[in-house]
């Protein structure tokens, strides 16, 4: 039987299959299960223990950008525009969010 404490995390946690492959996207902001004014503009962090990656990516994420603060060539839904597979799985939790990967180069 799994504990009370165990059903209810207290910090976000999603865990990820993109493309067959598992990681872990999380935030260090416990607000962010409770109070949707912190979904503004915020960080997650994802690992997924793959050898490409040496580290956890920090990414921030800005769900009240506007189009023309992007980058020229960042647009999200550009026609044959490709974006990496984690940044389409968390437009599906905030839609239209911006994802800055903070210097890593984007994976998956």
């Amino acid at each position: 039987q799994v504990r009370r404490g165990l059903r209810t995390p207290q910090l976000p946690i999603w865990l990820c299959s993109l493309a067959g492959r598992h990681g872990v996207l999380f935030g260090t902001d416990s607000l962010l299960l409770s109070d949707w004014k912190a979904e503004r503009v915020f960080h997650l962090y994802f690992y997924s223990g793959q050898r490409e990656q040496r580290e956890t990516a920090r990414l921030r994420i800005d769900t009240h950008s506007h189009p023309w603060e992007e980058d020229p060539g960042e647009g999200p839904s550009s026609p044959g525009e490709r974006r990496p597979s984690l940044e389409m799985a968390i437009r599906t939790k905030w839609a239209g969010a911006t994802v800055h990967w903070n210097g890593t180069e984007p994976f998956f």
